[in-house]
């Protein structure tokens, strides 16, 4: 029988599966009845401090925090006599002959960007306004060349970003490679963790010249060091957008977790950026914790082409009487809306460490509270 059949059963199949309580009871009418209704009775008492127990139940049953980081995987399509030879040359077609092209146009990209920014960071030392700005547009450059290597199709809505002080970015985050697309655009100095390998030492030397700001998730001085720089850098009037991902990290475009509020507290304009990756040709979301990024990049390289949507959406500022928690609920809003992006109450630095201490104990202290309450009553 088939998983269809199996889930069609009627309610009478089912119900000869199920034991039958009165066949452990004795026999004899009055003692069955009598047994039979304190067990009733304390099924009822369980199901009076269920609260908890349901709790549990549904975080087994339908854990939206694990499914906040899967990515789901396409159904297959292409087993079939009709299909498979077309996929044949579709996978011909997107390892032998795009992805060659592809690496060859980021190659030429890192040759016309190294050949032109080192000179620049060294010949221009003196005349710090002119660095900035060469550097800035090389920046953009690069991540051009980026987005060309995965046949990139960006499409921005709204006004660009431009240069002014007191203001912040903040946008849902799939992949590092939102950074790359919004930084084609605008040359954002972004907060990001930082990363071991390759992208670590790209973090220390190219993208500090655009004033990005690093911190490490696991050291807790960071945070404040990482807070005074967030606080002087939407002071100046001269240096890049700020961009933040509230969410701290990668989610994988469908939901999105909750926004932590130090962007929403730096007492600035905030400028929400939706951003929605189309998944008909390749899935977007970097499972940070599965693949290093370069196997993450190379995905996308040999994919047939990276489609998303950009929304550069009305700036807000904090109203009267609200809270920066209020605040960034009210930004979550606003893009998950944009983005179809369905909300969840889960903080995401949960994906990297395990509840503490003092929540595992108020909540075995809620539990046996209610339990001890209601054999009290009775």
């Amino acid at each position: 029988m088939n998983n269809t059949g199996k889930l069609k059963l009627s309610s009478s199949e089912l119900d000869l599966d199920r034991p039958n309580i009165e066949d452990y009871l004795p026999s004899g009418s009055s003692v069955q009845q009598e047994r039979l209704g304190k067990l009733r009775l304390y099924m009822c008492d369980l199901l009076d401090i269920s609260p908890s127990l349901f709790e549990a139940a549904g975080a087994i049953v339908d854990d939206s925090f694990t499914r906040c980081f899967k990515s789901n995987p396409p159904e297959p399509w292409n087993w079939n006599v009709y299909l498979l030879p077309l996929w044949c040359c579709g996978v011909v077609i997107r390892y032998l002959i795009l992805f060659p092209f592809r690496v060859l146009v980021l190659t030429l990209g890192w040759i016309i960007f190294l050949s032109s920014f080192i000179p620049v960071n060294f010949l221009l030392k003196g005349n710090d306004d002119m660095r900035r700005k060469i550097e800035r547009c090389l920046v953009e450059m690069i991540c051009s060349f980026f987005v060309a290597s995965w046949t990139g199709v960006v499409n921005y809505h709204g006004p660009r970003p431009c240069m002014r002080p007191r203001q912040v970015f903040v946008a849902n985050h799939t992949s590092m490679i939102d950074f790359i697309i919004l930084e084609q655009m605008t040359a954002f100095a972004v907060i990001m963790q930082k990363h071991p390998g390759w992208v670590g030492l790209l973090q220390s030397t190219i993208l500090e010249s655009v004033g990005c700001i690093w911190f490490n998730r696991s050291e807790a001085k960071d945070r404040e060091i990482v807070a005074r720089k967030l606080r002087n850098h939407v002071q100046g009037a001269n240096n890049n957008p700020l961009l933040i991902f509230p969410e701290g990290t990668c989610v994988n475009n469908h939901y999105t977790v909750m926004f932590k509020k130090g962007a929403f507290e730096l007492g600035c304009t905030v400028c929400p950026v939706a951003i929605k990756y189309n998944k008909i040709f390749v899935d977007a979301f970097w499972n940070s914790r599965k693949q290093s990024f370069t196997t993450h990049l190379l995905q996308l390289m040999t994919s047939w082409a990276v489609v998303c949507d950009v929304w550069y959406l009305e700036p807000q500022n904090l109203k009267p009487g609200e809270t920066p928690i209020e605040f960034a609920e009210r930004v979550r809003d606003i893009i998950s809306i944009r983005a179809g992006l369905k909300k969840v109450p889960w903080d995401g630095y949960l994906k990297y460490s395990r509840p503490s201490p003092k929540h595992r104990e108020g909540k075995q202290k809620s539990f046996a509270e209610s339990v001890l309450r209601r054999f009290e009553e009775n």
